[in-house]
């Protein structure tokens, strides 16, 4: 009896009918790319992905972290023989914690004497009998989940405690990408990785306001495209240089309109990158009302400056919400960092809130918009995580 990794698929990829080969080999490759360096062999059996490897707790805590992937399991592979399936359950229970238990069958093989009631009936009735000390069976909330899995060649147990649960979403890389607009703060991490788990490749723009901004925020910020690289297969970010647009618009523009104007030039950067990258959207971290220049006024006026589409995943979700996803993902303590951006300097006192479109344009007009944007994107720094 062999020791293997089980890997459940997210429920979504069985439901792209004649799309599915596709999703399910994308799936496959970004695995394979996430477990580069370790030896493993893949076996591929109706809607599951097998896994040999020596380095299983190692190789299961990278494949937990891969979109499309529902939850990933240390299972046992048995023999297809009653009784070493029997006893493979039972060990599993003895080596739980709980006192109540639930067996769980899914006969794949038709041709097993057994059908999937009478085997769970039958291994639960055994564990009953054998097991030394308190334990109850409990079909709607038991301790422990038993799971068998009788397959063409061999059966697969394990319990609720050998399983782990993975990020879910889509393969990343199968809808296409995005240029997302990543500040040193909780939103913008959370917005690329919601992004990612629906299989949208991600790229990063960093705007830097040197010397007004620190080497530690944009060390910061690093940090944050490196944690959101480690559920995708590489990364890039581009660090933009934007003192001299944030002081053009300073010294040229009206205060209570410097964030709007801001956050404009910030839409055509990003685009601009994108169109140089073929890159097919760009994203934000903003959700509705949350500051000034996110009301809906605002968000309609920095629109105007897309010539693409520009997607907001959080857009109608509480800061607790996010700051919830943040923690889980493992960019909340690195974007607490009390490290300024851009965005938090030369914050007027009384920004506009409700923005109109033709008197932002006016506005604008005193700004030689082309060249500054030209010069910025000339400038940039790319990292690459």
């Amino acid at each position: 009896m062999k020791e293997l990794i089980l890997v459940k698929y997210a429920p979504e990829i069985f439901l792209k009918g004649l799309n599915r080969g596709k999703f399910e080999r994308k799936l496959r490759d970004n695995i394979g790319k996430k477990l580069e360096g370790i030896q493993a062999e893949f076996i591929h059996d109706s809607g599951r992905y097998f896994i040999r490897t020596e380095e299983i707790e190692e190789s299961i805590k990278r494949i937990s972290k891969v979109f499309g992937v529902l939850e990933v399991c240390r299972v046992r592979e048995v023999e297809i023989d009653f009784n070493s399936i029997k006893e493979v359950a039972l060990e599993k229970a003895k080596s739980a914690t709980g006192k109540t238990f639930k067996i769980i069958t899914n006969r794949a093989n038709k041709k097993f004497e057994l059908n999937s009631m009478e085997v769970s009936q039958k291994v639960g009735a055994y564990v009953l009998t054998n097991f030394e000390g308190d334990i109850s069976v409990d079909v709607k909330k038991p301790d422990i989940l038993i799971n068998i899995e009788i397959r063409n060649n061999y059966a697969y147990v394990w319990s609720t405690q050998d399983a782990t649960k993975a990020v879910a979403g889509l393969p990343y890389g199968m809808n296409g990408s995005t240029m997302l607009m990543l500040s040193g703060g909780i939103d913008s991490p959370v917005a690329g990785y919601l992004m990612a788990k629906r299989g949208v490749e991600v790229s990063c723009v960093y705007y830097h306001s040197h010397p007004y901004t620190s080497e530690r925020a944009k060390d910061k910020v690093k940090d944050l495209a490196k944690i959101l690289a480690q559920y995708t297969e590489k990364i890039n970010l581009y660090i933009v240089p934007f003192t001299d647009i944030q002081m053009e618009i300073i010294n040229k523009c009206r205060e209570d309109e410097l964030t709007i104007i801001m956050r404009r030039f910030m839409m055509r950067i990003a685009c601009a990158l994108a169109d140089k990258y073929g890159i097919n959207s760009v994203s934000t971290g903003e959700s509705i009302g949350q500051v000034a220049s996110q009301t809906m006024d605002g968000l309609v006026v920095s629109d105007d400056c897309s010539d693409r589409p520009a997607f907001r995943p959080l857009i109608a979700m509480d800061k607790t919400d996010i700051m919830e996803i943040a923690r889980k993902i493992g960019t909340y303590e690195t974007s607490i960092l009390p490290y300024e951006d851009c965005c938090t300097i030369f914050v007027p006192k009384h920004p506009k809130t409700n923005p109109k479109l033709d008197a932002i344009r006016k506005e604008e007009e005193k700004l030689d918009i082309d060249e500054l944007v030209k010069k910025s994107i000339e400038n940039i720094e790319v990292v690459t995580f």
